[in-house]
C-alpha cells in the first residue's frame, strides 16, 4: 500500500465522482480509474460501488476512508518535521490544555517561546483533564495543563498556580457596584455552572463554596465552557463563580468581584509522563509561569 494510492482513494471517496477527483489530482480519469481498480485488487475488497450515474462507498470503503485520512495526516506531519530538521529547525512540543488556559497567558507564552526558540514547533490541543491523561499515556502529548483529577502512576502532576474564585455578575446587577460580595446574599439567585460530568472538581468546589456560605445554589443553567458561562451571565441569565483568570476577558457587560470569604481556589496542574524530565516540556512550563505573571490582573 502506497501513500499515492491512499490519496487517490480519498479524492474519489470525497468527490464521489471520478472526473472531479481526477481534476483535483491533476491526472486523467482513465488513469485514476485504473489505479483505484488495482488498489481494490491489491486489498482484495471492493471499496466503491459504481454505476453509470453515481459512485458510492461500500462498508469497507467507509472504514478505509477514515483510516486513510488519519495516515495521510500523520505522513504530512512527518514530512513537515523532516523539512524543519533539514533547515536546522528540529523539535516539537505537543501541549494539551484546558479551555481556561487561554486566559492564563498560554497564547502569549507560545508566541514568545517560539520566537525565542526557533528550533521548536509548539502544537496546542484543547482537551479536558481526562483526555490529557489518556493522551500522555498514549504518547500523544508531551505536556498538559489541567485541573485536579485522579491520576494513574504513569502521570505526574504538580500545581503550577492557584487563584481565587470571583463572583461574575451582570453589570446591571444590584450588587455589581460592591467591592466584595457576601455570597450568602446570592442564595436566591439562579446560578450557571458546569455539569458535574464535564468537570467534577470545579463543580464540587463551587457547590462547596456556596454551602460554606450557608446555602445550596439553585443551578438554573449549565454550560460546558467558561466563556459560555460568562456569556450567559452577560445576558442576565444568572450569576456564577469563576476562576480569577476569566476576569481578564474584557467584557463590558459583566463585572467580577472578589468574595468576602473564599475557602477554595482554582488550581492549574502541570502534567507530564512519570519519570520523563523532558527539557522542552519543563522549559515551557517555566516560561508560562513567567508569562502569566505579566498578564494584567482581573478587573
Amino acid at each position: 500500500m502506497e501513500l499515492k494510492q491512499l490519496r487517490y482513494f480519498v479524492a474519489v471517496a470525497e468527490e464521489l465522482h471520478f472526473g472531479r477527483a481526477a481534476r483535483r489530482l491533476f491526472i486523467s480519469q482513465p488513469a485514476l480509474s485504473f489505479d483505484i481498480r488495482k488498489f481494490e485488487e491489491q486489498l482484495g475488497v471492493q471499496l466503491l460501488e459504481r454505476t453509470n450515474k453515481a459512485v458510492s462507498l461500500t462498508n469497507a470503503g467507509h472504514v478505509l476512508l477514515e483510516e486513510a485520512r488519519r495516515l495521510l495526516a500523520q505522513a504530512e506531519e512527518v514530512r513537515r518535521i523532516t523539512a524543519r530538521s533539514a533547515h536546522g529547525l528540529a523539535g516539537r512540543l505537543r501541549i494539551g490544555f484546558v479551555n481556561s488556559m487561554l486566559y492564563r497567558g498560554l497564547p502569549e507564552a507560545v508566541r514568545r517561546f517560539e520566537a525565542d526558540h526557533p528550533a521548536v514547533e509548539v502544537v496546542l490541543r484543547e482537551m479536558n483533564t481526562a483526555e490529557q491523561v489518556q493522551a500522555l499515556q498514549r504518547l500523544q502529548i508531551d505536556l498538559g495543563f489541567a485541573h485536579w483529577g485522579r491520576f494513574p502512576a504513569e502521570v505526574e502532576s504538580e500545581v503550577l498556580f492557584s487563584e481565587p474564585f470571583l463572583c461574575c455578575l451582570p453589570v446591571e446587577h444590584a450588587y455589581a457596584r460592591k467591592r466584595r460580595i457576601e455570597l450568602g446574599k446570592l442564595a436566591r439567585e439562579p446560578f450557571i455552572l458546569f455539569p458535574r460530568s464535564v468537570s467534577p472538581h470545579y463543580h464540587d468546589q463551587i457547590i462547596a463554596t456556596c454551602v460554606e456560605a450557608g446555602f445550596s445554589p439553585q443551578i438554573r443553567h449549565e454550560a460546558r465552557l467558561w466563556q459560555t458561562v460568562v456569556t450567559m451571565v452577560e445576558f442576565g441569565m444568572g450569576v456564577a463563580l469563576v476562576p480569577a483568570a476569566l476576569g481578564r476577558g474584557g467584557s463590558e457587560r459583566v463585572v467580577f468581584r472578589p468574595l468576602s470569604s473564599n475557602p477554595y481556589e482554582s488550581q492549574v496542574l502541570r502534567l507530564v509522563r512519570a519519570g520523563d524530565a523532558d527539557r522542552l516540556a519543563m522549559g515551557f512550563a517555566a516560561w508560562l509561569g513567567g508569562e502569566r505573571r505579566a498578564v494584567p490582573a482581573a478587573r
